[in-house]
């Protein structure tokens, strides 16, 4: 299924600015929707109508397609003149090649299409208010705010203005500074009032046009996520298995070989087998020694037994590049979360060894509240980039797995930083 459509952030308006967009944004939803309710519903009512042909169908299909151009119409205008954002959500479409009548009959399937029908409905209903109120109270604020110019072309009579209704007085004077007085508070109110119709029409059309989008976007981020687990998973696992067929399988192999000479040299010449059973304690020793290194690649035992914290102590003092820390973490995070720390970290300053010929390096680990930040810095060469490789993209796709997002900044010769953010669900 296709990915919803995210839409550019666009800031919003602000003070006067806000209020002409958003008095646009009211005034030109009614004769839009007015539009739409009559090119969609005439269009729906003779498809259901002309069911029994087959024309019937078609013009359906013809309306609910109309339906969605009004629909992006509507997102465009809350995007540009609201700033909000409004995604465009994934639609149901026929395969490549198919035929006239799949083609016709997919957007009948489609529940994003069946909304934009109903958005033709209700936005006529929102955009009539939005339209009414907004076009009463631009007008009576200018009325009010200019009743003392253009009340001299107005014949006087034995009618009663409003101030002598109200008991206030008779005469111009009065009635222009009544009306003066009433401008102004309408001056002033204008803003809220509305705002309060725009959000009334926007809201709606968001959640009808838009809020499948998140939907979407949502499962296609978990699958995202599954996908990067399953990739970074068979990469760690091919890797290990690598790691452990060229070092610690090729020591085993001497070592048994070594001891079996060794067998044979025992009563023949026992200072040579003695010679070889050193060599082999010392195989057997390197053996352990670079299982143990393996055995760190995949859950390191202090990381499992003392907390994040110490685990990343002990990196950091075995380091070969000289690295000031920042450690400020819980004692309690999720074991996914550690995990996912303690391999930036690890994978970061091994590419500051091997990569980057820095003489320094700084590693941060904070807790940002709902997220753990890792920022690991070098002054090294610079030039580090995902694509390159340099364990960065399998390091991002680990980082999929968990919600994270990595970023590298390493300009030629600028040193390079890579901060990791991984989300926290606290209870």
């Amino acid at each position: 299924m296709p990915t919803a459509t995210t839409a550019p952030t666009v800031a919003r308006p602000r003070g006067v600015r806000r209020v002409l967009f958003e008095s646009a944004y009211a005034l030109s939803a009614f004769p839009i929707a007015l539009v739409a309710f009559i090119v969609v519903i005439v269009d729906l009512a003779l498809g259901v109508g002309l069911l029994v042909f087959v024309g019937g169908i078609l013009l359906i299909s013809v309306g609910i397609m109309v339906a969605r151009g009004f629909a992006r119409f509507e997102r465009i205008r809350l995007r540009g003149m609201l700033g909000r954002e409004a995604a465009t959500p994934s639609y149901v479409c026929a395969p490549a090649g198919a035929g006239f009548w799949r083609r016709s009959l997919t957007p009948l399937k489609d529940a994003q299409s069946w909304l934009d029908v109903v958005w033709a409905l209700v936005g006529l209903v929102t955009g009539t208010l939005a339209f009414a109120v907004t076009l009463a109270w631009w007008t009576a604020t200018a009325t009010g705010l200019t009743y003392w110019f253009w009340q001299h072309w107005i014949p006087e009579g034995d009618e009663s203005g409003l101030a002598d209704l109200l008991g206030l007085g008779e005469g111009r004077t009065t009635e222009s500074l009544l009306n003066l007085g009433l401008g102004v508070v309408l001056l002033l109110t204008l803003p809220w009032a509305v705002r309060l119709v725009t959000v009334i029409h926007a809201s709606l059309a968001w959640v009808l046009l838009s809020s499948r989008a998140e939907l979407q976007h949502e499962v296609a981020r978990v699958e995202g996520g599954r996908d990067a687990a399953r990739v970074a998973e068979a990469e760690s696992m091919r890797r290990l298995e690598r790691d452990i067929h060229d070092g610690p399988q090729q020591r085993l192999v001497r070592l048994t070989m070594d001891l079996g000479r060794a067998k044979r040299q025992v009563a023949d010449d026992p200072e040579r087998a003695a010679a070889t059973i050193d060599d082999a304690l010392a195989q057997a020793r390197e053996t352990v020694a670079e299982l143990r290194s393996l055995s760190r690649g995949i859950a390191p035992p202090l990381l499992v037994d003392r907390g994040l914290a110490a685990a990343l102590e002990e990196m950091l003092a075995q380091s070969v590049v000289p690295v000031e820390s920042r450690i400020d973490v819980p004692a309690q995070l999720p074991p996914h979360v550690e995990t996912a720390v303690y391999f930036v970290v690890a994978e970061a300053l091994t590419n500051v060894a091997k990569h980057s010929g820095a003489a320094s390096a700084s590693v941060s680990v904070v807790d940002a509240g709902s997220q753990v930040e890792v920022r690991v810095e070098d002054d090294g060469v610079g030039g580090a980039h995902p694509a390159k490789g340099l364990g960065l993209a399998g390091l991002r796709q680990r980082l999929a797995a968990v919600d994270g997002t990595l970023e590298v900044a390493s300009p030629e010769g600028g040193g390079t930083v890579v901060v990791a953010r991984i989300p926290v669900l606290r209870a």
